[in-house]
């Protein structure tokens, strides 16, 4: 089995399948700080999804150029279904760590 999932390839993940339509890098920004309130850049999804593609977690292709003059084509991706098992199986490990932990009950480290 690959290893496991990092937070930010959760995250990038989940992205792709909250996208309608077509996703690509922006509107997976997009949906990662609209979610998360966190601020990200581009580069950073952009190389996870590289890493994501070479694990065989998601694929990709060139969509049809846009329709503007001029109009660029762009590196589509959807998730595959040994990443939805994977992050199925990250959420299932985070689940079971919080146990019967209560998130209020949770203090900072002194």
């Amino acid at each position: 089995m690959p290893k496991g999932l990092g937070e930010f390839e959760q995250m990038v993940l989940l992205a792709v399948l909250h996208v309608k339509g077509d996703a690509y890098g922006v509107p997976i920004v997009d949906e990662i700080e609209r979610r998360t309130g966190r601020k990200v850049s581009r580069a950073a999804v952009y190389v996870t999804l590289r890493r994501l593609e070479a694990r065989g977690l998601v694929s990709s292709w060139m969509s049809e150029p846009t329709g503007e003059r001029g109009g660029k084509s762009r590196r589509c991706v959807r998730v595959e279904p040994v990443g939805a098992e994977m992050l199925r199986e990250s959420r299932r490990a985070m689940e079971s760590m919080w146990g019967d932990l209560d998130p209020e009950s949770v203090q900072d480290a002194p």
